[in-house]
């Protein structure tokens, strides 16, 4: 006895993507996507008499405002402040993440570095407040033992602004570089040495191009933050240390110019943006350099 023929119904296939997709749309768009719309319109509006802005009347008098010299002096120093404190911030991440990647206590030192995180960020502003004050401990530290009379003024300048920016987003640095060089190959080193390399040039020649990757993913994380930094600067920095994060708030609430803060907003999101750009870029082309390499030595095998 044969068995029945078994029919096959062509049952309509249903693309779960866009329900899938959904929440994460409507996360972006309402909290990121609306905002920067709303900011891009107010910096083409009036300000109001009392502030706000005047609805239905689209100037380019904000961005007029820009063009004030005090104002290139401040974005300037913001720049150069970003980049000085991102600077020091990988060249001390690289030994750190190194060092975690050839420990045998990886955990360990990586319960290090996210404690930090445990804290409130303005409590360790605070705390470096009481390290760097007049009566603080440093300053008590090195009268004690002899070396100054008086105090110093560690306190209220640029470089105690560098230092705790540079404190502050220091992890941020070290766990993108130590997840990317703990999935190098150490042996790479070990044959450069091999022929004839220094330390030095094995560490630049060999494993720094391997990391890139890493790299990139530290600078983006701390220069984009650093630049838009404004607690930092008002607690621990003076005058000379005004940053495009302080212009705003104090736009928006002693000057209440809605209109000019949201084009300062603006030029901010510019410079990262195009930053952002250059690092996927450079990241595009080094993937692409590496594909060309396997694929070259694939045709060689």
């Amino acid at each position: 006895m044969s068995a029945a023929p078994v029919r096959r119904t062509n049952l309509p296939v249903r693309n779960f993507g866009p329900m899938y997709t959904a929440p994460m749309t409507i996360w972006f768009t309402v909290f990121f996507l609306a905002p920067l719309l709303i900011i891009v319109l107010y910096s083409f509006l009036r300000k109001g008499l009392y502030g706000g802005v005047e609805m239905g009347d689209f100037t380019l008098e904000a961005y007029r405002n820009l063009s004030n010299p005090s104002f290139t002096i401040i974005t300037l120093r913001t720049l150069a402040t970003a980049l000085i404190a991102t600077f020091i911030t990988i060249f001390i991440a690289l030994p750190c993440g190194y060092f975690m990647a050839r420990s045998r206590n990886q955990t360990f030192l990586l319960l290090l570095i996210i404690i930090p995180f445990w804290t409130n960020f303005l409590i360790r502003v605070f705390a470096w407040m009481n390290i760097l004050g007049n009566n603080g401990f440093l300053n008590d530290l090195l009268i004690r033992i002899g070396l100054i009379d008086s105090y110093i003024n560690f306190l209220y300048n640029q470089g105690s602004v560098v230092l705790v920016l540079v404190y502050m987003y220091l992890p941020y640095a070290i766990l993108p570089l130590f997840a990317t060089i703990d999935k190098f190959d150490f042996s790479l080193l070990e044959a450069a040495r091999d022929l004839g390399a220094t330390k030095v040039q094995s560490i630049f020649r060999v494993l720094l191009p391997n990391i890139r990757s890493g790299l990139y993913t530290a600078v983006l994380f701390t220069f984009i933050p650093i630049f838009g930094a404004y607690a930092v600067p008002l607690l621990v920095g003076g005058k000379d240390s005004y940053m495009l994060g302080n212009v705003i708030a104090d736009q928006l609430t002693k000057a209440r110019n809605w209109p000019l803060a949201s084009a300062i907003s603006m030029v901010l999101t510019v410079i990262t943006t195009a930053g952002v750009l250059v690092m996927m870029n450079l990241q595009r082309k080094d993937a692409s350099s590496r594909i060309a390499v396997r694929k070259n030595k694939g045709g060689d095998n």
